[in-house]
Parts: structure tokens; C-alpha cells; sequence
């Protein structure tokens, strides 16, 4: 995939980022292998079993930032075979950067990029409800413009149906006008400006899966996207189901709403 990037960057860690349900970051190791530059994964599987021992050291839980998981991949005539594959928590790349060879440049990026991005995860942890509010809500914002500029790309007409798709899928069948009338906005409020950290975390999650597999599967028509929008949401709801989380229309709604916070920053 990226075995003769010229000019490595920091970029090349973000553009194989992932974000799960909860909003969290987190890099697949065969994707961050291929950045790193090792050929072999026998090789790369050794720097993240030294990673794991670092982990054990430094007190914190293995199975937080190192989850194992297979992939079915193509192997030709129509074959598929289990790869084994980590799901990487930011602080899992540190301990695996800081195991690798710095002669190279990108692992010396590698090394720069994710203590640089542990540090804001620890100074977020410590911010109140209402900074990380806020920081979803640019993300979201962020992120809905996107995914809006693909769907138009996706052969999307109608936006307001096809975002309605979406929110049917994460809040099981509530459209936007629902979720404004059972929190009880007044008049051209926005609901996302009245959503708490998780809820917007959820929706950070739904936007950013869909924006990627409108481009992945190249759509070209309304009807198929709004059905993946749809689908992924929902796909999302039942994650949160099975995990035993609160479903987005029963979290709480803040007291105040993200202009009332800006407002009284100023």
C-alpha cells in the first residue's frame, strides 16, 4: 500500500487512522507495518511483542491497547484465508515506534507523531465536559462537511433526507425533526449543538464510517447511499447494544448548548 511513500510526513500516520464507535482513535498494525516500511510481518510482529513487554512494564493493560482480530483477505481464485491483525491504540504505536529503527525516517516521524498525539490524549482526558464538548463538536462539523461534499459526489440530491437516513439508523427509526422535538429545541436550534461528548462521539463515528465507504465503493447513485448511511448507523447501534452502552436517545442532554458555552468563553 505505501511501501515507496519519497516523502515521508506525519500525514502518513492520519491518512491510516481509524475512529471507532466511541470516537477513539486507532491504527491497524498490517496498515501501520506497511507505513513502517517491514517487509516481512514476522519481523514487525517481533517489535510489537517488545512493545507489549513495555506495556506490561509501564503498569498499563495489554488488552486496552493491543486487541487482537482476523481479517478474511483475498488470496486469489476467488479465496479467502484469516489473517491475524492488532487494533492499536495510540499509546500501542508509541511502544512500537519507539521499538523501531530510527535510521529510517519514517519511524523517526512515527516516534515525533504519536508521542506528540499520546500527550493530547492525556491533556483531553483532563478536560471538563464542556472542552470536550466543544472539540467533538469542530470534529463533527468537520466531518459533516465531508461527508457531505462526497455524497454530493455519490449522486446525493436530497441532503436533508439522506442525513435522515443516518440518524434513523443510529436512534432506531427517529428522524432529525424527532431528536429536535424530544429535546425539546427551540425554535432553529441545531441538535448537534445539544448533544453531550458521547452522543456527538456516536455521530462522529457514523459521519466518518460513511463519508469512507461512499468513497471506498465508489457510489454513484441517492438510493444506494442513504441505504449505507442507514446501514452503518444502524450497524453502530447494534455495536452499542451489544456492549451494553446507552443508546444515543437515552443519553442525557446538557444543560447548556455549544453557543451558550462559546458565548460565555468570550
Amino acid at each position: 500500500m505505501m511501501n515507496e511513500i519519497s516523502n515521508y510526513s506525519e500525514d502518513v500516520f492520519e491518512r491510516i487512522k481509524h475512529i471507532d464507535e466511541n470516537g477513539r482513535e486507532y491504527w491497524e498494525a498490517r496498515e501501520l507495518q506497511d507505513v513502517l516500511a517491514y517487509k516481512e510481518w514476522r519481523k514487525f510482529k517481533s517489535a510489537i511483542d517488545k512493545a507489549k513487554k513495555a506495556c506490561i512494564i509501564s503498569d498499563s493493560g495489554v488488552e486496552d491497547h493491543f486487541v487482537d482480530i482476523d481479517k478474511m483477505v483475498d488470496i486469489g481464485s476467488k479465496t479467502k484465508r484469516k489473517l491475524r491483525d492488532f487494533k492499536l491504540s495510540r499509546y500501542a504505536c508509541y511502544l512500537i515506534v519507539q521499538n523501531g529503527d530510527s535510521r529510517k525516517q519514517v519511524v523517526a516521524y512515527g516516534q515525533t507523531y504519536f508521542a506528540v498525539q499520546t500527550r493530547r490524549q492525556e491533556l483531553y482526558d483532563e478536560l471538563s465536559e464542556d472542552e470536550k464538548r466543544l472539540i467533538r463538536r469542530k470534529q463533527v462539523s468537520s466531518g459533516n462537511y465531508s461527508l457531505n461534499r462526497t455524497a454530493v459526489k455519490s449522486g446525493v440530491k436530497n441532503l436533508a433526507e439522506f442525513h435522515n437516513a443516518g440518524y434513523k439508523g443510529l436512534y432506531g427509526g427517529e428522524t432529525a425533526d424527532d431528536i429536535y422535538k424530544r429535546k425539546g429545541l427551540r425554535y432553529r436550534e441545531d441538535i448537534l449543538d445539544n448533544m453531550g461528548s458521547e452522543e456527538l462521539a456516536a455521530n462522529l463515528f457514523r459521519i466518518t464510517q460513511t463519508d469512507a465507504k461512499l468513497k471506498r465503493d465508489k457510489v454513484d447513485n441517492e438510493y444506494k447511499a442513504n441505504s449505507i448511511h442507514y446501514d452503518i448507523a444502524k450497524d453502530i447501534r447494534q455495536f452499542i447494544i451489544d456492549h451494553g452502552g446507552t443508546m444515543p436517545e437515552d443519553l442525557p442532554n446538557p444543560d447548556k448548548s455549544i453557543k451558550e458555552i462559546e458565548k460565555n468563553k468570550e
